[in-house]
């Protein structure tokens, strides 16, 4: 069984503007190339290029609901150290000011939990109406 040797030994040289850069890199950046030789070859020589779609809402959505995420672990950090607190606590005025933050950091979270709600509600409209 031979060998075929698939080494590139001639080179072509290619003088662009700035726009028509632009508009190559542009597109090489949406494919699954990984250099944008491989994207200009392929076009080239009429190969198929696979590019990747993305789906800006979801895109949008999943960005809300990361920075979300974080907000919640916060809260629940927060939350957390409260309560180590409150085991802690032997008298009566700490309790009293525990209380007052645990109600704070409770209706903190429970707001977080309404807008990680109306957010889901977007999208599943979004989606049902796809």
């Amino acid at each position: 069984m031979e060998k075929k040797e698939n080494n590139r030994t001639r080179w072509i040289h290619l003088r662009l503007s700035p726009v028509e850069y632009q508009k190559i890199f542009k597109a090489f950046s949406k494919s699954t190339c990984r250099k944008i030789s491989e994207y200009v070859r392929k076009n080239l020589l009429d190969k198929p290029v696979v590019t990747n779609y993305r789906n800006q809402s979801l895109d949008e959505f999943m960005g809300e609901l990361i920075r979300l995420r974080g907000e919640l672990n916060a809260i629940g950090n927060n939350f957390n150290q409260a309560v180590k607190k409150l085991h802690t606590v032997q008298q009566i005025p700490e309790f009293k000011a525990w209380l007052v933050s645990y109600e704070l950091e409770r209706k903190i979270l429970f707001n977080k939990v309404d807008e990680v709600k109306v957010h889901i509600q977007k999208m599943a409209e979004q989606w049902l109406q796809s």
